[in-house]
């Protein structure tokens, strides 16, 4: 049986058309690796912004916090 000149127009349409999927899926696949990729890039500046917070946080308070409680043990007697 031999292709006729419709049969094989179809077929190359069909073959175009799949490309042409093919073409577009790599490029949303990629798209798509690129965000993942800054949203990894986010969370990992986001943790090292929280870790810095937090070492400023603790250098902070702590001390307030034993200052308070040196003033509640040397004064505290007296205001009560």
């Amino acid at each position: 049986m031999e292709p006729t000149d419709r049969t094989t127009q179809l077929l190359e349409e069909i073959r175009d058309l799949q490309r042409e999927s093919l073409a577009e899926y790599r490029k949303v696949t990629q798209q798509s690796l690129e965000m993942q990729s800054r949203a990894v890039r986010r969370q990992e500046e986001i943790g090292g912004i929280y870790k810095r917070m937090l070492t400023v946080g603790v250098v902070v308070i702590v001390p307030l916090l034993v200052l308070l409680m040196y003033l509640l043990f040397r004064w505290g007697p007296r205001l009560f």
